[in-house]
């Protein structure tokens, strides 16, 4: 009976695959492209025609045409967290609850659907969840590095169901001892190709060098830059922001005059390091947060900068106008606490609309609200009570899947 049935399905996909072929290619490949990612995926065992072509690289590629109405907020929020101390530092554990979810980016943030995390709770994950180091065309990269050294990375696309595990990177506690890292993820148009850059500032070398690897994910391995040039320290797992092909971390520099910040930049196509200056009414302050962003035009940067001295805190929202250009930053609004029982705002991302996605905190809870930064408007979304939460632009994309060191989930 099986072997019947094997017939019948060979003698069905026989005729559907020359009636296939009868059609041009590039009209099949113009009906393909308009798919949804999970329509796509299923067709991929349609025919060895089909699989063939929706595997390509260059249809992969032209399937990422930027669309405004693909574009998305991902968020990323953790409850449950429990306060703890590692060998002196502060950390958070005993996660209770980690949710994905998209959310249109409209004036209602309607949710778009929820993800499922890839990541099972594994002996060998130093942390109770993953951080979220970036999102480029669909894909995540995920650190395994919250308050402690961890050396698990992963590059996943939920929307395929597909995830890839990185090898070590060459810098690591045994290798170095102490260290700072911040990392950054994004696409080298030059080269088509995605890649994973680590800056890391060693603690217990005279000069406290910075040292940076990249991982490509067209070889899969990890390359050494060497020192980073300009000088300059990182703090800690200072945020990363992606913009015009270039990877901007927030660090600053000893000079004989002190400290002073800077904005550390990465070209992925050229390789190599500059500096943006910061405002200059930016000083350095040892509980200062810095945090940048991309503009709400997605074509230069923001900086969100907090202090968090408890007798006069606020937080600042600038903007680069002209992408490069030290003279066009803007700052846009001051903010202090919003009343005797919360604490200072927390700004997260740029909405396209210019709205900020904020946390708002009191004793008890966390609610995620957006700024209207002309009116100082505060609107609630409706989503509240998470401890940790992380934003960023998010696209359903085929990337990964033609990677066959990719496990599916």
């Amino acid at each position: 009976m099986d072997n019947i049935q094997d017939i019948t399905q060979g003698i069905h996909e026989l005729k559907f695959g020359e009636m296939a072929a009868s059609f041009p290619q590039e009209i099949i490949q113009e009906i393909l492209i308009r798919l949804p990612v999970k329509s796509m995926v299923k067709c991929t065992s349609v025919c060895k025609a089909w699989r063939s072509m929706i595997i390509n690289p260059s249809f992969i590629r032209t399937h990422l045409s930027p669309t405004v109405d693909d574009v998305h907020l991902l968020l990323h929020r953790v409850s449950g967290l429990e306060v703890t101390t590692f060998l002196g530092k502060t950390v958070m554990d005993k996660v209770d609850d980690e949710v994905h979810s998209v959310h249109y980016d409209n004036q209602a943030f309607d949710e778009y659907a929820k993800i499922e995390s890839p990541i099972a709770r594994k002996q060998e994950l130093w942390n109770s969840h993953l951080r979220v180091v970036g999102i480029c065309d669909g894909l995540f990269c995920l650190a395994d590095d919250i308050y402690r050294y961890g050396y698990n990375f992963f590059i996943w696309n939920p929307a395929i169901r597909k995830l890839l595990t990185l090898p070590k990177p060459n810098v690591r506690f045994v290798t170095h001892r102490g260290y700072d890292a911040s990392i950054g993820f994004g696409f080298d148009a030059m080269t088509n190709d995605y890649k994973v850059v680590r800056v890391v500032t060693l603690l217990d070398q005279r000069g406290t060098p910075t040292l940076a690897e990249v991982y490509s994910l067209a070889t899969g391995t990890w390359s050494s830059l060497g020192c980073v040039s300009p000088t300059c320290l990182t703090d800690g797992r200072a945020s990363s922001a992606f913009v015009n092909g270039v990877l901007h971390w927030p660090v600053f520099c000893k000079t004989n005059g002190g400290l002073y910040y800077f904005i550390l930049t990465f070209d992925l196509g050229k390789e190599v390091f500059r500096k943006i200056p910061m405002p200059k009414i930016i000083q350095w302050k040892y509980d200062l947060g810095l945090r940048l962003s991309v503009s709400d035009n997605r074509k230069s940067i923001a900086l969100f900068m907090m202090d968090n001295r408890c007798e006069d805190s606020f937080l600042e929202i600038w903007v680069m106008k002209e992408y490069g250009i030290k003279e066009s930053w803007t700052k846009l609004i001051t903010l202090g606490p919003q009343g005797p029982e919360r604490l200072l705002p927390r700004a997260l991302y740029f909405r396209k609309s210019g709205e900020v996605l904020v946390l708002l905190t009191d004793k008890s809870r966390q609610e995620l609200i957006s700024l209207d930064l002309v009116s100082k408007q505060f609107k609630n979304l409706g989503i509240s009570g998470y401890q940790y939460c992380n934003v960023g632009f998010y696209k359903e994309s085929l990337l990964l899947l033609n990677k066959s060191n990719a496990e599916s989930y």
